[in-house]
């Protein structure tokens, strides 16, 4: 068994792993990362949020072109074959790998290849593809080794026409009709992704609400307009058994009810990788979940051992998850961490309509007793969305209506995840005295015709509702 030494050692690629093993590095610590698959990325370039967010562009690009009547002939031969979008993705793919593995080559952090296991509290045995074991020891340690979708044990993922987020980009034909359990992002994602195929989709909710962790108005559209589009949505439902078929899937739902359809998308939770580290030798535990309990500084129980992304569990974004590796190697670093900077997190989900939001929802205000407004802008009212052809849509801004000082931005429609960076910036100025003020949109010029527009309109729509 060969042997190194280094300051840090990062286990896993991902978003997490490689913010933690820049931040080390151009810090001057002698770095390395340890990757189980045959590529750097982690999920999220590989089986996450790069293929499915291509998959969805280029879907939404083929429906945009059949919207313009003199593209509709010549669009009525496109293949809309689910596994021919899909290498729309790869050369994405492809190109973030390159990319991605060229920090590390520019940066001299050694990506080691294979699976990792804690042998101690400073040691790792990696079990490389070849066969042999390399023993690697570090001052600190950064786990990052993010997540998978959980599979309970009654379901037969091994059947050809059931599916998890992970397999789903396997699938080789596309179905006719698609059963998706599980109606948190992912789920609704690909409910969406889907029934823009074509597909016939039953959405399977096993709460009484889509995305409750949303503000209601944003849930109530999203509800709407995914059963404007033919998804069947079944809220409070709960799966009492599943059997594949030769020619299906049926799903007998506690209800009652059975639902038999080409194929099921098991999109319900996720675990953390984290059952093959060895954390028993180490005295780290993990919930039911697998993932890891850390501070506010991401130390696990061992003070020298991080843990960040997916696997510390919410809010499990790529986004987020960058943060808290940078975040844990400061405090490797510099023994301070800066976690006040993802406090206030904008949330993208990839649905049809796209949803952004970030800061506090009504309800929350609500029942903190906060005095606050609401100002609005609906998309069909702009200029530029009526050249676009996208009528659907609004942005929220709520306000506390005294200080004025902007709570929570709230969107939905088309570029709704870039749009809410605008109203992120001034929020991060944190008070009213600061500059975070809902009046300064209303005394900023816009370009004209632009989507950013709707900062200036919901601004004024909200001060026309205090004054």
């Amino acid at each position: 068994m060969s042997e190194s030494r280094y300051d840090v050692v990062v286990i896993g690629t991902g978003p997490g792993g490689e913010g933690a093993a820049m931040k080390a590095a151009k810090d001057g610590k002698r770095v390395a990362v340890i990757e189980r698959y045959r590529d750097v990325g982690g999920g999220c370039t590989h089986w996450g949020t790069i293929p499915s967010k291509a998959l969805r562009f280029t879907i939404r690009q083929i429906l945009d072109a059949k919207r313009i009547p003199m593209m509709r002939e010549a669009m009525r031969d496109v293949d809309c074959n689910f596994q021919t979008l899909l290498h729309s993705a790869d050369k994405v793919i492809s190109q973030q790998v390159d990319l991605r593995q060229g920090f590390y080559d520019r940066n001299d952090i050694p990506v080691i290849w294979g699976d990792a296991a804690f042998l101690d509290e400073h040691t790792l045995a990696v079990s490389q593809p070849s066969g042999a074991f390399k023993r690697i020891e570090a001052d600190h340690i950064v786990i990052a080794a993010g997540s998978r979708p959980f599979r309970p044990a009654h379901v037969d993922f091994t059947h050809p026409r059931i599916f998890d987020s992970d397999t789903v980009l396997s699938m080789q034909n596309t179905p006719f009709t698609l059963t998706v359990y599980g109606a948190g992002v992912i789920g609704c994602e690909y409910a969406s992704i889907f029934r823009n195929l074509g597909v016939k989709v039953n959405l399977i909710n096993t709460r009484s609400h889509l995305l409750s962790f949303l503000d209601d108005e944003i849930t109530d559209a999203l509800s709407y307009h995914l059963r404007d589009q033919g998804v069947v949505i079944r809220h409070n439902e709960t799966m009492e058994s599943i059997e594949g078929v030769d020619d299906g899937v049926i799903v007998t739902l506690a209800s009652g009810k059975k639902i038999k359809s080409d194929a099921f998308l098991w999109a319900n939770g996720r675990s953390g990788n984290s059952d093959t580290l060895g954390l028993e030798n180490i005295g780290i535990d993990c919930d039911s979940r697998g993932q890891i309990t850390v501070n506010e500084n991401y130390q696990t129980s061992q003070t020298h051992i991080y843990a960040v992304g997916d696997i510390v569990g919410f809010p499990c974004l790529a986004s987020a998850s960058y943060d808290q590796g940078r975040f844990a190697a400061t405090h490797i670093v510099e023994g301070t961490c800066e976690k006040r900077l993802v406090s206030n997190i904008p949330t993208g989900i990839y649905t049809s309509p796209e949803i952004s939001s970030i800061g506090k929802t009504e309800r929350e205000l609500t029942e903190a007793q906060v005095p606050y407004e609401v100002g609005s802008a609906l998309f069909r009212s702009l200029a530029r969305a009526q050249i676009m052809g996208e009528r659907v849509g609004m942005l929220k801004l709520l306000f506390h209506r005294e200080t004025f000082e902007i709570l929570g931005i709230h969107c939905f429609g088309v570029n709704a995840a870039e749009i809410i960076h605008i109203g992120q910036a001034i929020m991060s100025r944190g008070t009213a005295e600061n500059g975070n003020d809902i009046r300064y949109f209303v005394n900023t010029t816009f370009n004209y015709p632009t989507m950013a527009e709707a900062y200036r309109v919901a601004a004024l729509n909200g001060m026309n509702r205090v004054f």
